[in-house]
């Protein structure tokens, strides 16, 4: 199994996670306070956390997640989580005010993920991980508008939001146009789709090389070499339909976007 490695916003080089206790990884996502309208950089912080916690369990590890918000009032913070929830995101283990985020309920925080314009505080234990700011630039949105209001109108998909996002690397600043976002609504339809029609054939292993390639790419949370490496399968007529289907399904474990949904669905 290949090791966990962040961008250490110390260092600017990729070092490896490693938990202070054995099986339990502690992270906290210092949610940047939200301004409202196109700036979604809190909503970036909580994802990057999610992919953190999907990409820790699939090493067998436990993760508790903290949130730590920056002056947001109650209401504020409420707004933020359902947005998070309405993009996969799963909840917190806690919630802290910013003097407290030093520790986790049991223990010292081994990542700290802080946005663009986030302290490093050389006196934090472990990792300090920055994620870029990102702009959600949708026609028609309200500049004040902040959580899952500000994520979809109708019949659009939050989740297309999520592969926006993780279509850039974590630490870049992601700016996400009307383009963007019909783009990737449109692959993640065709995905679901494709995942819907492959699950009618007899099922297959995902083949070494690409295990191998994923593996790889969650170690980093490359989810740009994982997003083109799905491409490049929905294109390669030589492996059969149950090998992309079980490799979308592996991927998904990591992507969160609901590949699977359509099953079942062709049909009736």
């Amino acid at each position: 199994m290949t090791v966990l490695r962040l961008l250490d916003a110390r260092t600017g080089s990729y070092a490896e996670v490693r938990p202070a206790q054995p099986g339990l990884l502690r992270v906290c996502a210092h949610v940047p306070e939200t301004a409202g309208g196109t700036d979604i950089s809190w909503l970036r912080v909580l994802l990057v956390a999610d992919l953190l916690l999907r990409a820790a369990e699939l090493r067998n590890l436990q993760v508790l997640t903290v949130l730590a918000f920056t002056g947001q009032a109650p209401a504020q913070a409420a707004a933020c989580e359902r947005a998070a929830g309405a993009l996969g995101i799963h909840p917190p283990a806690e919630r802290v005010g910013l003097r407290e985020a030093r520790t986790s309920p049991d223990g010292p925080i081994d990542v700290h993920l802080v946005g663009q314009d986030g302290g490093v505080d050389g006196s934090r234990s472990g990792l300090v991980v920055r994620v870029g700011a990102a702009q959600l630039r949708r026609s028609g949105g309200h500049d004040e508008a902040v959580g899952a209001d500000v994520l979809a109108g109708p019949g659009d998909d939050p989740l297309a939001v999520r592969l926006a996002l993780i279509s850039l690397p974590y630490h870049q600043q992601a700016d996400l146009t009307e383009g963007t976002l019909a783009s990737a609504q449109e692959t993640v339809a065709q995905w679901r789709r494709q995942v819907a029609g492959w699950a009618e054939s007899p099922s297959r292993p995902v083949p070494a090389r690409i295990a191998e390639v994923l593996r790889a790419a969650f170690g980093d949370l490359d989810t740009m070499s994982v997003l083109a490496l799905l491409h490049d399968l929905t294109l390669d007529a030589d492996v059969p339909a149950g090998a992309k289907f079980e490799t979308f399904l592996y991927a998904d474990r990591l992507l969160g976007l609901d590949l699977p949904s359509d099953i079942g669905r062709a049909s009736s």
